[in-house]
Order: C-alpha cells, then structure tokens, then sequence
C-alpha cells in the first residue's frame, strides 16, 4: 500500500495529522498489548554517529528503483553506506516486524518507512526519535508534513503521500461504446454493458483491496465518508453508527450481494486486484497511484486509463488519506548518518525520482505542476483532485486495536453474515472501548 499529493495549499481535507489511513498502502490485526502506551514521548535524541545505517520498508513493487536510488547514495557516501531491508508486502506485517525489533532492542533497523497510521503509537512508544524543527524542507505540503507530528513534535518526515484513484479497462468500455463513469449508477450500468460483450458476462464490475487487512478499513472508509458518515469523527467521538455511516457500509454490501464487487476481492490486497485488473477480470478498480506504472508496463496506455472515483448519491467520493514517512528508531547507532540520509531521501530531487520512477505521490506541491511531469504522467491533475478531497483514518495511538476492530465487524457483513446496522453497532461498542476522548 503507498501512495500522493499537490500545491503548496492545504489540499488533504479530514482529520490528517499524525494519523494514517496508506495503500501501497498501505495491514494486521493489531493486538492490544503492542498498541498503546501511557508513556511520555521521547526527548529530542543526540545526533551524533556516523558510518553504515539500514533503510527498512514494505516490499519494493518498482523492479528495483529503490535500490537504485540507494546506490546513488552509497556511491556518494561509501563510509556510510546505506543497506535496503525489504519486508512483507502486507502493512500489518511491516508494522509487527518494527514492533519486534523495539521491543527486543535490535539494533537491525535505523531509517524505517512508518505508514504514516503508525506514527503517534511509535512515537508514544518511544520507538522512534523526535527529530530537529529545523527539519521541514521548503515547499512541502503543510498538511502532508503534519503527518509527521505527534503532540505538537515532529518524529517522522513525510516522503511519500497517497490517494486512491480509480483504473478502468478503456479497452473494455470503447468496446462496449461506454463513457468513464462519473457516479455510482453509472459504473453499474457500464459494468451492465461490457458483460454483454461475447466473453465478458463474469467479468467483476468495481474491484477494490477487501482482504482482512489495513487495505479493508482504507475501503470502507472511503464508502462511509462518501456518504456523509465517518467512524470517527473530527473530534473524537466514534460516529461509525449513524445513519450515514451505516449507508455508506450497506453500499459496500449490497455491492458485493449483486455481483458489483467480485466475490474475489474479498481475498485482495493491492497486488492481487491490479494482477486481476491487468488480468482483465475486473473493469474498474480502486487502488494507489503506485499502480500506473506497473499498467504502463504491462496494459500500456491503449488499454487502461485513470479517473476520479465515483460519486455515491451525489456525493463526492472521499478517498483515504495514505502515505509513508521516514522515521529513525531509537535503538539507531548512527544518528547522524540517519539525519543525513533522511534529508536526501526526502529531497525534491529525491521525491522526482519516485515519481518516475515509482508513480509515488510526491511531498512537494510544485512537483505535480511540473509541465513535464504533467506531460509524462497525464495522471497528475486526477490524483491532485483525489487528495484534495481525501479524509484520514481514524486517530489513535492504539490505531493497531481500531483497524483490527473495523475489520472484524466489517468483514462478516461483507460476506452476509451479518446485516450492516448491526456491524455498525458491534464496531461503534468495541471502538468506544479503545478510543478514550
């Protein structure tokens, strides 16, 4: 799961800071014992140290950029070389695997990319570092460089934003002479019109990541934003059982009860819907931004295209917020070289490399008006309209314990065991007793 942004103004509506919704976003379920601390936030650290340092992060989908881009470092900087760690594809997994090196006080991981759902827990744990105020670059967008923050003190540094947008097999719809929906209704009756195409009657309609994994609560975020609710709202209190927000989760229902939604998506995760996207098992999908040059590679342009996500009911759609941020741990030996590298690795020239090299979203605003950036990634002004209007995740230090409680009343209701009203009201009981206003 990763994931993008846009203009030096505020576009990220929703409650932002310090909290995390980010496919490539980008995924476990939380237990109680490794989310949450009463403890203070550690102090600013001494960054002194110098010589080899470590970069951990999620699963590397590029074809190798990210060790590319590290091998411009270590050609520059060969006493303080810089080792790629690549874990699990799967945020949950990623987040587990930090939580065991804290807690047993390895020293393996130096610079890690946090999901940026995952700062305020690190940072009350004191698994990671407050970093200098002077830290902020020039012409990074304000809100994506909240993301960073925890109790007013940045320990993290943005290098990559996020916003779902919507793929869709342009091959498909010119075939069945169909216009790129706008709305809701209209994905169902383009879906309607391809499966009327000789071969096509099983194709999937609206594919998203509905696995029981982080990629579940970034989805059903989105449909129970869009219609009007929230699970948690802008100040605090657990609104995942109102009218609205039980619309929103219904929606999602009645969308897998009709077919809308494959069946199969509720085993996926980002690579699994863009292999069945790029499969052609599916016509429209909700994913990253990550994934357009992966469809360059393997569709190329004459099959596929990119578009706002669908409004519900005259609504706009809400996507979730995602994103990664740089953070150095504390049990880190070399300070001073992590800094270093921090600074490079979220540099503008940095942030241009991943965005053609990665499709990721970059952290300056200026980068996506680019008129070369915009020549070579006609997506740009589709993913600047997708933040502008992206809402995060709920906010919590035991964000592991609220996922992992979303995914379990939503999950069943997905799969008809249960009806929507009464997911809502499990999960709106269980949250109450994690998030304490």
């Amino acid at each position: 799961m990763t994931h993008y942004t846009h203009s030096r103004r505020a576009f990220i509506q929703g409650s932002v800071g310090a909290l995390a919704f980010g496919a490539l976003a980008a995924c476990s379920n939380g237990d109680s014992k490794d989310s949450g601390s009463n403890k203070p936030a550690a102090k600013g650290a001494d960054f002194t140290g110098e010589g080899p340092i470590s970069w951990v992060q999620g699963k590397d989908f590029s074809g190798g950029m990210v060790q590319k881009r590290i091998d411009e470092w270590n050609k520059k900087y060969p006493k303080e070389k810089v080792t790629l760690i690549e874990l699990s594809s799967e945020a949950d997994q990623q987040r587990q695997s930090f939580i065991n090196a804290a807690q047993t006080n390895s020293a393996a991981y130096d610079v890690i990319g946090l999901d940026l759902v995952w700062v305020a827990e690190f940072a009350a744990n004191r698994w990671i570092v407050e970093i200098p105020q002077d830290m902020k670059p020039e012409g990074v967008i304000d809100s994506v460089w909240e993301t960073g923050s925890y109790r007013g003190k940045q320990f993290a540094v943005p290098y990559v934003t996020d916003a779902s947008i919507m793929y869709y097999r342009k091959d498909f719809l010119e075939k069945a002479k169909v216009e790129v929906p706008k709305t809701w209704e209209d994905v169902k009756k383009a879906t309607e019109a391809v499966r009327k195409l000789p071969g096509m009657q099983d194709i999937g309609g609206f594919g998203g990541q509905w696995a029981k994994y982080e990629g579940l609560t970034c989805n059903i975020s989105e449909f129970i934003n869009t219609c009007g609710g929230a699970i948690v709202d802008d100040s605090g209190k657990v609104t995942v059982d109102s009218p609205e927000s039980i619309k929103g989760i219904q929606t999602a229902v009645d969308a897998f009860k009709s077919k809308l939604i494959p069946t199969a998506a509720l085993e996926w995760k980002e690579e699994d819907s863009r292999n069945g996207f790029e499969s052609g098992k599916v016509l429209f999908l909700r994913n990253w931004p990550y994934q357009y040059g992966n469809n360059m590679k393997e569709l190329g342009p004459d099959k596929f295209g990119v578009a706002p996500l669908p409004s519900i009911d005259g609504k706009d759609y809400m996507p979730t917020l995602g994103g990664h941020n740089c953070a150095i741990t504390t049990n880190c030996k070399n300070k001073a070289t992590a800094l270093k590298f921090v600074k490079w690795w979220t540099n503008q020239e940095s942030e241009q490399y991943n965005l053609e090299k990665q499709s990721n979203a970059p952290i300056y605003g200026e980068l996506y008006t680019k008129d070369e950036n915009v020549k070579k990634l006609p997506y740009l002004p589709t993913l600047k309209a997708s933040l502008d209007s992206a809402k995060g995740r709920p906010h919590a230090v035991a964000y592991g314990d609220v996922t992992a409680a979303i995914q379990d009343a939503i999950y069943p209701a997905l799969q008809g065991k249960t009806d929507a009203e009464s997911a809502a009201k499990q999960l709106a009981d269980k949250l109450k007793t994690i998030i304490k206003n």
